[in-house]
């Protein structure tokens, strides 16, 4: 255990909503607030590298702008209004560079904001600059950025997790106390889990994604991330909701998740039944998740929940088709990275075709892993293959949904850990993408059915001394049940 960075102290070390109510009551100023996480970025962020860019000037003006609406008595934009967040660099904005953490869009300027961006803006949120990431998002660990690992707070040699390990790290070590994240199939909340956060993957659909950089369509979904359920859930709040500019968005009413915090927080859950997936009791995950996982099930039962086993036999053939699935995605959405239109141009001197210019800039702009995943799904989407590979991932995927199905015929949630191990070592599976495609077990079927989940602290393991998760999971459009579970046990946890 080296170089532990947490925890924060003074303002840095307040929740959300503390930080709001001292806000609104003016009792300390957003100025005040911003520029204590702004400083705690400056101290930590050499050590960590969890943030690409701060916007320290933009994020003071918005808390500006916030002082002076409140002390002229107007009403606070939103339940957190003045209180600072980390955005992931995978959603552009207007007055920050949006890199995705790669080469390839290195310096980028987007001339418009995202809608979950502009959403954050209108609450009055600063925003204190962009994290970081795999690169495009792909990756477990935060090894795959262009610009760098990120470090895990509790200990600075291993991962924070990925690809949101960014905007967990800042969280976990105080640089913020809001984030946004993405999920593609995991990327909220397996970096939650490893650093003893709350991370959020919502219903798909229902949170925007006009604006963030698409890795996999069907699959990508940005969320909010905190230190605690009820803040995440003021978070969810002011990003979710219906986006005529996204094909994808539903229009229906939110769930109402911040009710369901408050509700929850009371502690009892009598009347809730909660799932165990059979397929997740494995063999050979670490002991120390393992126990903190069993002890997590008892206390729920303790509070009053009736725990249920469920059988999920097509989860163990998820992974096998989020591989082929996710891939081919990515080859259709990176093909407009072509160094013509936008991003790096690597060989235009005059002498080179523009074949020759794109395949230069593609080279040299996209990092191993997404090379990777473009010729994986490039290959799967050819002719004499598509049928064979796709397609049947696709298959796979119905009958992953309808195992859900069948499950929350049952039960209301269902439960897991949320990784198979605590963090790694940085480098110690960067040479097997297999044992690193592994680590997404349990978070990626949720991905391949569109449902909604949460990662939410379950404790220090007692083999490595590092931080766990219990995965939450729930039916589409029931994102409030994740809050009202996560608070319940988050309120009893026994640690």
């Amino acid at each position: 255990m080296t170089n532990v960075v947490v925890p924060a102290e003074g303002l840095t070390s307040l929740t959300a909503a503390e930080l709001a109510d001292k806000i609104h009551a003016r009792e300390v100023t957003s100025r005040e607030v911003t520029q204590a996480f702004l400083d705690r970025i400056a101290e930590t962020n050499p050590e960590l590298n969890s943030f690409l860019h701060v916007g320290q000037e933009e994020a003071l003006a918005a808390a500006d702008a916030v002082d002076k609406a409140l002390d002229a008595g107007e009403k606070p934009a939103s339940a957190l209004a003045g209180v600072p967040l980390a955005l992931k660099d995978l959603l552009v904005t207007t007055d920050a560079p949006t890199t995705a953490a790669s080469k390839m869009l290195e310096g980028y300027m987007s001339p418009y904001d995202a809608t979950v961006t502009k959403r954050l803006r209108e609450a009055g949120i600063p925003i204190l600059g962009k994290t970081n990431l795999d690169e495009f998002a792909m990756g477990s660990s935060n090894e795959n950025s262009a610009f760098g690992p990120v470090h895990n707070p509790y200990d600075t040699e291993r991962t924070p997790g990925g690809s949101g390990g960014g905007t967990a790290a800042a969280l976990a070590s105080g640089q913020a106390p809001l984030g946004i994240g993405t999920d593609t199939g995991g990327s909220i909340r397996q970096p939650a889990a490893l650093t003893n956060t709350v991370g959020v993957k919502p219903t798909y659909g229902t949170v925007s994604r006009y604006g963030l950089i698409a890795a996999a369509s069907s699959l990508d979904q940005a969320g909010p991330c905190g230190r605690t359920v009820l803040d995440t859930a003021l978070l969810h709040e002011v990003i979710a909701g219906h986006d005529a500019f996204d094909a994808t968005s539903v229009d229906k009413p939110a769930a109402p998740v911040v009710e369901a915090a408050r509700e929850g927080a009371n502690g009892d859950l009598s009347g809730v039944k909660v799932g165990l997936i059979k397929q997740f009791e494995r063999d050979g995950w670490q002991d120390g998740v393992m126990e903190n996982y069993h002890a997590a099930v008892e206390q729920l039962r303790e509070q009053g929940a009736e725990i249920v086993e469920v059988d999920c036999p097509h989860f163990d053939e998820a992974l096998a088709a989020y591989y082929l699935i996710m891939p081919c995605e990515v080859s259709s959405n990176l093909a407009r990275f072509d160094g013509m239109r936008y991003g790096l141009r690597a060989g235009d001197d005059g002498s080179h075709s523009a074949e020759q210019v794109m395949s230069q800039s593609r080279a040299e702009g996209f990092g191993p892993e997404v090379k990777r995943r473009i010729m994986l799904g490039t290959y799967a989407l050819s002719v004499g293959y598509y049928d064979a590979y796709y397609l049947q991932a696709q298959r796979v995927r119905t009958l992953v949904a309808q195992d859900f199905a069948r499950a929350f015929e049952q039960v209301d949630v269902l439960v897991s850990p949320t990784t198979p191990t605590t963090a790694f070592k940085l480098g110690e599976k960067a040479e097997d993408p297999m044992a690193m495609y592994n680590f997404d077990l349990c978070t990626l079927p949720l991905n391949l059915a569109g449902l909604c989940g949460m990662s939410v602290p379950s404790g220090m393991a007692a083999d490595t001394n590092l931080p766990t998760g219990l995965q939450i999971m729930a039916p589409a459009f029931q994102d409030d049940r994740l809050y009202k579970v996560g608070a319940a046990y988050e309120a009893k946890r026994q640690n």
